[in-house]
């Protein structure tokens, strides 16, 4: 019973905690926020660079958080990692044009010109459809069409007119569908953005072998802050391929994954 007492005692305390520590944790990460806009405001890139990296690390992941992390990479000349952190913002806002904007402008900055192999354009509208919106855009849209829909549903039961009745219910159905849309949208883009991950090259220059090994042949060389697509890992190797299409093996140590 005693022992009772004290782990019961403990998980009241812990639940209690539980609120402070979050607070806490918010508002580290609005501090570290401000400081870092602050900085970037002052051109202190590295101590905004620093400050954003703080929000990230107290768990705080958004594409502005990475878009200004990205900002002040830039300004410092860091480009893979400034392209790193323009493609993680894409990856939470797809829609984004200032994202794109500076990720094509740090493209600019490194080595590599890789072109892109052109899309057959009902593939590229899909891409673009599922895309449009962020998952995070697409579960509010979710969450708010199946509150109303249902509110609608309900208020059909409880009408006693026959036109607001026929409007409750048809206007719930539709708003339920719009719902259902949303959330197949989110369930293909999360399926999409899972089954292609992509890399970013951190060493000055990286020989691609044609196999998973440090003795096979050089096909070419690619350079920090090209963007591959990752197919295959094979221990310490990663099989990728470009835009372009030309592909082959690399040290998976060589590239940051998005």
């Amino acid at each position: 019973m005693g022992n009772l007492l004290k782990y019961s005692l403990y998980v009241w305390l812990l639940l209690l905690a539980i609120p402070f520590c979050v607070t806490a944790k918010e508002i580290n990460a609005e501090t570290f926020l401000q400081q870092g806009n602050e900085a970037y405001a002052r051109n202190r890139f590295e101590d905004a660079a620093a400050a954003y990296k703080q929000v990230l690390d107290a768990g705080y992941e958004s594409a502005p958080v990475y878009f200004n992390l990205g900002n002040a990479q830039y300004k410092l000349a860091e480009m893979p990692a400034a392209i790193l952190n323009y493609e993680k913002a894409l990856k939470l806002a797809p829609g984004d044009a200032d994202i794109k904007l500076n990720l094509q402008l740090a493209n600019l900055k490194i080595t590599d010109r890789i072109e892109e192999i052109p899309e057959f354009f009902l593939s590229k509208w899909w891409k673009g459809f599922i895309l449009f919106f962020s998952l995070s855009t697409l579960s509010v849209f979710t969450i708010v069409c199946f509150i109303a829909g249902f509110i609608l549903l309900i208020a059909y039961l409880f009408l006693i007119s026959v036109w607001p009745k026929k409007m409750a219910f048809y206007t719930g159905i539709t708003v339920l569908s719009l719902g259902l849309i949303f959330r197949a949208m989110s369930s293909v883009q999360s399926d999409y953005l899972d089954g292609n991950p992509q890399g970013i090259v951190f060493s000055g220059a990286v020989d691609v072998k044609s196999g998973p090994d440090g003795q096979q042949k050089t096909l070419f060389v690619i350079h920090e802050g090209t963007k591959v697509s990752i197919l295959e890992r094979n221990n310490n190797w990663a099989k990728v391929v470009l835009a372009n299409g030309n592909g082959g093996w690399i040290k998976l140590m060589d590239i940051k994954e998005i």
